[in-house]
């Protein structure tokens, strides 16, 4: 019987729950890559809540301490073949992950860093950083959410070595939803959290524009308040006279958060975040058979297929954000058309097991290059 592959996994695991902490989570439990290969997990979160993200505390300085020895222990007594990396692109994150790295590096062991987030285009004119960003990522395999971006780190990884592997979530086989009461308004559903550059105070100036033009829906905003409070929310919605449009139904979690979706038309995520790839309520807001409308930031061109799936529009135009959010609201044929065609395409590319069977194709023909090399 041959032995399996040995792979040592750092990765984030929640809490708190983003996008990467929750494909950490996937991967860790996945029966399909630990039935493949020999595993190990080392969770590099040093931050329990979002909003310690980026604070310096001692707690955090002692937790990062007892992650750089388990992941020198897993190294002498493990000895895996490979080591998969879920790196942070830049910030304090990225220095963090770079000494760890560095230690990875002092034992000659072949590293496959998965970009969940990005950030190193903007950074790479840093002299720290370009050193940094040098020594980080020479000669190494990197695997990306979506071909729009690689763009971010072109200067440092040869487009010979980038793998693509979209994100997954599990498909619950929810019915396709075609809504036909004929008397109910148009429900239009944001569902992040309420940060201003995930597009909000966007979404409520276009709504303010579509209550202007006649235009009869609703908007119903879900998630906890981030950097924009309940008071400032409450007081942007009194300003632009849209009580009657926009309302705030607080953190929902699943079954709550199912219906949710299931009783929306519209998905609208007008982000601009610096840091967005590849938002996994994109893929949630699909599977519910909802048309999307977003932008043109990082990954969403690949998971969005304008004028198919949904729409998109530069970042921050509210105008156009409007326009194309009266179109679908307009037009519940199109909504129906572009829902099915977004829910087809979840199912064709965004499961949970495609994920897996992607990633697990992706390691083992790492495996079979690293080890020709040896």
């Amino acid at each position: 019987m041959h032995s399996r592959p040995k792979i040592l996994f750092v990765l984030q695991t929640p809490p708190p729950y983003h996008g990467s902490s929750i494909m950490g989570q996937i991967i860790k439990e996945s029966p399909k890559i630990n039935n493949s290969f020999e595993c190990k997990f080392i969770n590099s979160l040093t931050s329990r809540e979002i909003d310690q993200v980026g604070k310096a505390q001692i707690r955090k300085f002692f937790l990062y301490l007892r992650i750089a020895w388990s992941l020198l222990n897993h190294l002498l007594s493990f000895k895996p073949q490979i080591c998969y990396y879920s790196i942070t692109a830049s910030g304090i994150g990225f220095y963090k992950d770079a000494f760890l790295i560095t230690i990875i590096k002092l034992f000659r062991l072949p590293i496959v860093f998965h970009f969940h987030n990005k950030g190193i285009r903007n950074k790479q004119d840093n002299l720290v950083d370009n050193f940094l960003y040098k020594f980080v990522l020479k000669n190494s395999q990197v695997i990306l959410l979506s071909e729009n971006l690689y763009s971010d780190i072109e200067k440092y990884v040869s487009i010979k070595l980038v793998h693509l592997c979209p994100n997954g979530i599990p498909n619950n086989n929810i019915p396709l939803k075609l809504k036909t009461g004929k008397t109910e308004k148009v429900t239009v559903l944001f569902l992040s959290n309420l940060i201003k550059s995930k597009g909000v105070f966007i979404l409520l100036e276009a709504c303010k524009m579509l209550k202007n033009r006649k235009v009869d829906f609703k908007c119903n905003f879900i998630g906890g308040f981030g950097d924009i409070t309940e008071e400032q929310f409450n007081k942007k919605i009194d300003e632009l006279g849209i009580l009657d449009i926009a309302t705030y139904g607080g953190k929902k979690y699943n079954q709550e958060k199912e219906e949710a979706y299931t009783s929306s038309d519209i998905f609208a995520f007008p982000t601009y975040y610096h840091n967005e790839c590849f938002p996994l309520v994109i893929l949630e807001a699909m599977q519910h058979s909802l048309p999307v409308i977003s932008t043109f930031e990082g990954g969403i061109p690949s998971m969005v297929d304008d004028g198919v799936t949904g729409f998109l529009t530069m970042q921050q135009d509210v105008n156009a954000f409007a326009d194309k959010l009266e179109v679908l609201i307009n037009n519940k044929k199109l909504r129906d058309e572009m829902g099915k065609a977004a829910r087809i395409k979840f199912e064709k590319n965004y499961t949970i097991e495609i994920f897996e069977n992607n990633l697990s194709q992706i390691l083992s023909k790492i495996l079979k290059i690293t080890s020709s090399q040896k």
